[in-house]
């Protein structure tokens, strides 16, 4: 990292950016050409969760290319200034790399979305079958993760 000043190097202080955070920014590469969805998901074992339709580009991106990046941050705030030129930004963020994998047996996939469903602040749930089979989610097993702050 080229500001080690801003850097996180403290897993626990990574952790509690993940855990408040509401939002995954997933990058893919689809045969070079790059691609960013903003995805709700939990997190476990240095793994995260993230579900979606059974179609659609990320689907078709992941099934040629598993390596994915993610992008998780909070409390982002424009910081201004007199001169435009000074302005800044206050925040907490995460970046990961890692690969992705399909869940497919339904017991892996309720436990998945009780992951999902507990970051939200939901209960443990026994989801219907047929919800379940309808429901792509996709386990990022995170091979390294980076955090970074500015302003706090």
């Amino acid at each position: 990292m080229r500001r080690e000043d801003k850097e996180i190097t403290y897993p626990p202080y990574i952790e509690t950016i993940i855990a408040r955070a509401i939002v995954c920014r997933l990058a893919l590469s689809d045969d070079g050409q790059p691609y960013v969805v903003p995805l709700c998901y939990g997190y476990k074992d240095n793994t995260l969760y993230l579900h979606t339709a059974r179609e659609g580009r990320k689907l078709d991106i992941l099934r040629k290319n598993d390596r994915v990046c993610i992008e998780i941050d909070i409390d982002c705030e424009v910081v201004q200034s007199d001169d435009p030129c000074n302005w800044s930004v206050k925040y907490r963020s995460v970046i990961g790399f890692g690969r992705a994998s399909f869940i497919v047996d339904e017991e892996e996939k309720q436990t998945a979305l009780n992951i999902i469903t507990s970051h939200y602040g939901g209960e443990p749930h026994a989801y219907d079958a047929g919800n379940v089979r309808r429901t792509t989610v996709i386990k990022v097993a995170l091979e390294s993760l980076t955090g970074k702050h500015s302003g706090y």
